[in-house]
């Protein structure tokens, strides 16, 4: 089971209880990407840092409020900000050499918006995962899935929005907002059109998958990255996405590097959500995501032991939420063996 960290105040306050309370993962955390960005880029932190602060100027443009927060997280767990700026922004350094996994979906059945994936990454951030209740003086209250020191990932907010991530591995970054930035401003909308004006108003520095919806019923697979954003729109309430380009009009103009396993992940689950379940619930949802068609490159992904240890990817979490009743089920580690914990965002 993970822990619910529960945060509020102003944005300073709330930054500085999220890097007092996981102050020792956030180090932590901070030597796995500087490993990873050894292992992959042959870069070393400075670089890193240098990097980071080059996306910058776009954060001040776009969200500068979320700048105090970043400011906080680094005076809570005592380390410098730049290496928190490292942290949010580890996409855009890392992800034109490495590419997570993931597989995810969106479905709508009687009424009630589903999403669900798998999170797929280096098993050394496993035990950097936290669970976040933020409740910020001026935004709406979320729930977010993710790693220590980063303000976002994976999750939903108390007006029925919600976000699912996968990432795309390719060899652009330009100007917008970073992704795991894009992620909380995101989960700090109010409503699905104006959130989605707010996304698409400048682009995302460097190209992801956003899987959006809310409890209205409105779902979006979204390739954004620094130009006009890839549509994928759903098909009997199913949007389906796992770590390669889908739009055909973004393909043209933007090459991604996805690993072989892509390809038939989503294969795969677009096979076991046609037909889609008529009466969906959590369990049936993890059931999907517990498949192992394909092991150990599935969608619930294990590690391989043959590939170098610098690669080997493999599932750290599952999660299904339903944005109706604000309720989130998490599954630590790989959700062919976990226990599902159940989440609340109460009003």
């Amino acid at each position: 089971m993970l822990a619910v960290t529960r945060l509020s105040g102003g944005r300073h306050d709330l930054g500085y209880a999220h890097g007092a309370a996981h102050a020792t993962a956030i180090q932590a955390s901070l030597a796995a990407y500087a490993r990873l960005f050894h292992d992959f880029a042959g870069l070393d932190w400075p670089q890193a840092r240098r990097d980071a602060l080059a996306l910058l100027p776009a954060i001040e443009a776009r969200f500068p409020a979320i700048l105090d927060e970043v400011d906080g997280i680094a005076r809570g767990a005592g380390v410098e900000v730049e290496d928190i700026l490292v942290l949010n922004c580890r996409s855009e350094i890392a992800l034109t050499h490495a590419g997570d996994g993931c597989s995810a979906f969106g479905l709508q059945r009687h009424g009630q918006q589903w999403l669900a994936q798998n999170w797929d990454w280096r098993g050394d951030q496993q035990a950097n995962l936290v669970a976040l209740e933020i409740r910020g003086d001026k935004a709406p209250a979320l729930l977010s899935l993710g790693e220590a020191g980063m303000v976002a990932k994976i999750g939903m907010n108390e007006h029925g929005l919600g976000v699912c991530l996968n990432a795309i591995r390719s060899r652009t970054c330009g100007d917008g907002l970073p992704i795991h930035f894009a992620l909380r401003q995101w989960l700090e909308g109010r409503d699905f059109d104006n959130a989605l004006a707010t996304l698409e108003s400048g682009g995302v520095a460097s190209p992801a998958h956003f899987l959006v919806a809310s409890d209205t019923g409105r779902a979006l697979g979204l390739e954004v990255n620094p130009g006009p954003a890839g549509r994928l729109t759903p098909r009997d309430g199913v949007v389906t996405h796992t770590n390669h380009l889908c739009d055909p009009g973004l393909r043209t103009r933007l090459a991604d590097y996805p690993r072989p396993d892509s390809g038939p992940r989503l294969g795969r689950l677009d096979a076991l959500l046609s037909p889609p379940p008529e009466a969906p619930d959590a369990e049936a949802l993890f059931e999907i995501l517990s498949d192992h068609h394909g092991y150990p490159y599935s969608l619930c992904r294990h590690p391989d032991p043959d590939q170098p240890e610098a690669e080997r990817m493999e599932t750290l979490f599952g999660v299904v939420m339903n944005l109706d009743r604000r309720e989130l089920w998490l599954r630590l580690g790989k959700p062919c063996r976990a226990s599902s914990q159940r989440l609340v965002l109460a009003p």
